[in-house]
């Protein structure tokens, strides 16, 4: 198939360090022109791919010093997509519903990934208008709040098979990866290695609005002797972080959309004691990958019980349901059946050549 990947401008395709909505974009990308697709990425134009790249801002917009803006290279980037898009059968969008006015008028044929949290009032009229949009969840929980959308499907997340390296002989620490935010609950971490007699290593991103928490609230906590801060790692430090970890820590107090984490320590081996938010029933089979918990005493007992797990099994897991192969799979099949129901007509150019 003729494949057009669009994908947020605010990192590079893969980015270089965080950036969970990107990677997923590479992976699928990559994986895509492994089997043998024609795949076209918009993106930034310091990514990197194997497909075709139409770079459609010079640089990942948290790269570019200055870039204030960040609304105006993505109507570019929807302008530079109109101009091409007679040329794919399936217009993949991973910038939300930003493009969907576009989309409906000149009859193209898309699909469109929502990456993130959909419980925000804001967001039910908008998807009500636009049932006619085709969307894919990355969790069923993720769908709840808007039950009425134009579902196509559930995609879970995928890595590629030899991304990461199977591990069974674990160091004696704790991992957390993530965000440094409120929903994000690092405390709960720090709480639960502390009582558990483990050091904590945590690799996390600081964005500015989460700052303040960070300065009242968290970084007192980094003085603590079990904890070692790390800062924003890259995917090749998270082979060395996750795949020597006796345990990730993956303590949400939000309804989290998929958890990319929790899959990338399936894959080095590495059970997962996470919260029973969003999509981690999904995800984590409780007592085979991890433990499901509900409180920071049910992660005390459960942190002690993850090291008893046999890893191979969260290797076999990650192996069995999360590989870049299978998300590619399912997608093909979301795009022939859109393919073979919509018109693909691009009446972009015909309204542009007439005016």
């Amino acid at each position: 198939m003729r494949i057009a990947q669009i994908s947020p401008l605010y990192e590079s395709v893969p980015p270089s360090s965080y950036g969970g909505t990107e990677r997923v974009v590479s992976y699928l990308t990559e994986e895509l022109v492994r089997q043998g697709h024609d795949v076209t990425l918009f993106a930034s134009a310091d990514s990197t791919t194997s497909a075709r790249l139409i770079g459609c801002s010079p640089r990942s917009l948290r790269q570019s010093e200055g870039s204030i803006d960040t609304l105006a290279h993505h109507v570019l980037m929807l302008e530079c997509v109109g101009h091409h898009a007679q040329d794919f059968d399936v217009l993949h969008f991973h910038i939300d519903y930003l493009h969907f006015p576009f989309s409906r008028r000149a009859a193209w044929t898309t699909v469109t990934t929502l990456h993130g949290r959909l419980d925000i009032p804001d967001l039910r009229p908008l998807y009500d208008e636009f049932q006619d949009m085709p969307v894919v969840s990355i969790s069923d929980d993720q769908r709840r709040p808007l039950p009425h959308a134009s579902w196509r499907g559930t995609v879970y997340h995928g890595l590629p098979r030899g991304l990461y390296t199977f591990n069974d002989r674990p160091k004696p620490y704790l991992a957390f990866v993530g965000r440094i935010s409120p929903e994000k609950r690092v405390d709960r971490a720090i709480e639960i290695a502390g009582r558990v007699g483990m050091p904590l290593r945590i690799a996390a991103k600081i964005d500015l609005a989460d700052r303040e928490y960070f300065e009242e609230t968290i970084r007192p906590m980094f003085s603590l002797p079990y904890v070692e801060y790390l800062g924003e790692i890259g995917e090749h430090e998270k082979q060395e972080l996750l795949g020597n970890a006796a345990a990730l820590l993956f303590p949400i107090d939000w309804s989290e959309p998929f958890g990319l984490v929790m899959i990338e320590a399936m894959a080095c081996g590495t059970p997962v004691v996470a919260w029973r938010r969003g999509s981690v029933p999904e995800v984590l089979e409780d007592g085979v990958t991890g433990f499901l918990v509900e409180s920071v005493d049910d992660a005390v007992a459960a942190t002690k019980q993850a090291a008893l797990l046999p890893r191979a099994q969260c290797r076999a897991v990650f192996e069995h349901r999360f590989t870049a192969e299978r998300m590619a799979r399912d997608y093909v099949s979301v795009y022939e059946q859109l393919a073979g129901t919509r018109s693909s007509v691009n009446r972009w150019t015909a309204a542009t050549q007439g005016a």
